[in-house]
């Protein structure tokens, strides 16, 4: 069906497109202030070579997983709690992602004077973030999403 040499050249075109398209994505997130801001609101500068090497070992680790579909090798409660544990930090980036591009954005003025509210804007942050776990829990615990 395929040549070996036919083969290699998909790979090489296929892995290098999804190389270039992770590395804009980390770019993209440095560049919106995602990375700087947590290491800024955490004190932990003297940290930032092991950040450095986490984001790109995540990334790295991340591609091999979704490209050859690794499953976890535990079951029962001990996968549950590491699908918690990890669905928790994935919703801290995420959080931490869109309050960065939305203080990028300046959409946090642009909001408050649309609305005319003067005082009280974190509890509508709150209030926006706490519904939305409260029906990520209901979607998981529902097992909505097994289909």
């Amino acid at each position: 069906m395929y040549s070996s040499a036919k083969l290699l050249f998909l790979a090489f075109f296929g892995l290098s497109a999804g190389g270039v398209i992770a590395a804009g994505v980390f770019a993209f997130l440095a560049v919106i202030g995602v990375y700087p801001r947590l290491i800024g609101k955490t004190g932990t500068k003297k940290h930032v070579r092991l950040y450095e090497t986490f984001i790109v070992a995540g990334g790295i680790v991340g591609n091999l997983v979704n490209l050859f579909g690794i499953p976890a090798p535990l079951g029962g409660m001990p996968a549950k709690l590491l699908l918690f544990f990890f669905g928790g930090a994935v919703g801290v980036f995420v959080g931490c992602l869109v309050m960065s591009l939305a203080e990028t954005l300046n959409a946090l003025p642009v909001i408050t004077r649309r609305i005319r509210l003067a005082v009280g804007l974190q509890y509508i942050i709150l209030a926006v973030a706490l519904g939305k776990a409260a029906g990520s829990l209901y979607y998981f615990w529902q097992g909505i999403g097994n289909g």
